[in-house]
């Protein structure tokens, strides 16, 4: 790859993004797909674009990521995860704003496992008298 491209790892639940940061006219492919064509929702492709846009950077990378696992708002947020630790190497200075946002910190929330002798991780079954 060319000496210019950024790679990062963004992660959210049980999603993973491998993101490229290449330098560009601003286009996002997602598993070799369109932005708008992979997520059907403008809520994941504002989710996706914004330390883009704290950072002032819109317009000057190509985004190209694979993402696994998870859901559709997981990914999202986990592509998010990953452009904000790409545009942390391809300058140190973005760190204030990224780290403001909360978007350098990964989201340790996942789902609680199921416990035996419940019907999930905490819902009990339903009780009977008789």
């Amino acid at each position: 790859m060319a000496k210019d491209t950024h790679y990062a790892t963004g992660r959210r639940k049980t999603a993973v993004a491998r993101v490229w940061l290449l330098p560009g006219s601003g286009s996002i492919q997602v598993n070799n797909k369109g932005c708008k064509e992979y997520f059907s929702s403008d809520l994941a492709e504002t989710t996706i674009t914004k330390p883009l846009l704290i950072t002032n950077t819109q317009g000057k990378f190509d985004i190209k990521a694979t993402v696994t696992g998870g859901g559709i708002s997981a990914q999202a947020e986990a592509i998010r995860h990953g452009i904000a630790r790409a545009l942390l190497l391809a300058d140190p200075e973005h760190r204030v704003p990224l780290k403001k946002a909360g978007f350098l910190t990964r989201d340790p929330r996942a789902k609680e496992r199921k416990k035996y002798g419940l019907a999930a991780a905490r819902k009990r079954f339903q009780y009977s008298k008789r």
